[in-house]
């Protein structure tokens, strides 16, 4: 393992110790759980072997009804340290384990006891801890919980993307955004699908040390210190990645970030300093794809989220996901998904298609 150490004048901190709380039950996903877990176990390594810290700056415990086995969604346990009910010390941040289909997603579909967000002692127990934590955060559908108890009332959240339009529906005092991969409204935190919570940690981790230590931690364990929050939770098209330039992989994900900005090879060009010309041949080289190709693709997954997850007529979407005109995305939708938006809608819809405003 390679590390960036500090410089030997670096003063090593005596800070307190952070508990990590994070609240599980019967049906939550176990990445839900692992993920956020691994990020402030790895931090305690990198601190230590980076000579920030002589003793390990997190304690992470796992909080659930009962203390002792979890079976998680997918069958594997868990053993919670504490009952929730119980804890008696501190928490710096607590989080809000996902997992369950919320009762009535899928009529044909029971997975885990979505109950548990129902009920009223765990949901005043939610409601206590927000006031005295200095972070509540939810991972996944954890989200419901924190709707549940109000805390995300007026705020802007999100939620596993299959799951946003059923937070709109049972919340609509939630502003629900279904392209973040994390919100930050104050200190309550909201994070996308299952493996998101390793991006909300790790923010949290660079908000606690700094950027060299989050930036370590996201080496060791093999994932981007930073997707952009604007980024969709579903680029099933956009898989090419620059993978010898910075400065592309940044624009890329500025692109997708920003659908609605003037993403003209020119401009694009201009952002990295560079003549049009040797632009566009860089970026086919590094990407196997044209620029412009590049940013119609992002536009395209960026309306498709919302096709699928909201109700927004099709012109409000044209004008969301930069294409400001309709007959503009149908032609983009039908020469790369082979497919117009209206059909694409009435095929991948969540929910009655006869409810759309279109």
């Amino acid at each position: 393992m390679t590390t960036t150490h500090l410089a030997p004048d670096t003063p090593v901190h005596q800070s307190p110790v952070r508990r990590i709380g994070i609240l599980i039950y019967s049906g939550a996903d176990i990445l839900d759980i692992a993920g956020p877990s691994e990020v402030f176990s790895f931090a305690n390594l990198m601190l230590i072997l980076q000579g920030v810290t002589k003793e390990p700056a997190y304690i992470v415990d796992v909080l659930a009804e009962q203390a002792g086995v979890v079976t998680t969604l997918m069958g594997l346990q868990i053993v919670a340290t504490h009952a929730y009910r119980e804890v008696n010390h501190d928490f710096d941040t607590l989080f809000i384990a996902g997992g369950f289909v919320p009762a009535g997603f899928f009529q044909h579909i029971e997975v885990g006891d979505p109950s548990i967000f129902k009920n009223p002692e765990l949901i005043d127990w939610i409601c206590t801890m927000s006031t005295r934590v200095r972070r509540m955060a939810s991972v996944c559908t954890g989200a419901f919980a924190l709707a549940e108890s109000g805390i995300l009332n007026g705020l802007t959240a999100t939620t596993h993307w299959d799951f946003c339009q059923r937070l709109m529906l049972d919340y609509p005092d939630v502003k629900v955004e279904p392209n973040q991969i994390f919100i930050q409204e104050g200190n309550i935190f909201t994070s996308g699908g299952i493996t998101s919570g390793i991006d909300l940690a790790l923010a949290m981790l660079e908000e606690d040390w700094g950027h060299e230590i989050a930036l370590a931690v996201a080496r060791y364990i093999v994932v981007f210190l930073k997707r952009q929050g604007g980024q969709s939770q579903f680029s099933n098209y956009l898989t090419t990645e620059a993978a010898s330039r910075p400065d592309l992989r940044a624009l890329q994900t500025w692109i997708m970030a920003h659908p609605k900005e003037d993403c003209r090879v020119e401009t694009l060009a201009a952002r990295l300093c560079m003549s049009p010309r040797n632009f566009a041949r860089l970026f086919l080289a590094e990407t196997g794809m044209t620029p412009a190709k590049y940013v119609e693709m992002s536009r395209i997954d960026v309306a498709r989220n919302y096709l699928e997850t909201s109700q927004l007529s099709i012109e409000a979407i044209a004008e969301k996901s930069g294409f400001f005109d309709t007959e503009r995305m149908r032609r983009s939708f039908i020469r790369q998904l082979g497919v117009n938006p209206k059909n694409y809608r009435n095929r991948f819809t969540r929910y009655d298609s006869s409810t759309h405003e279109v």
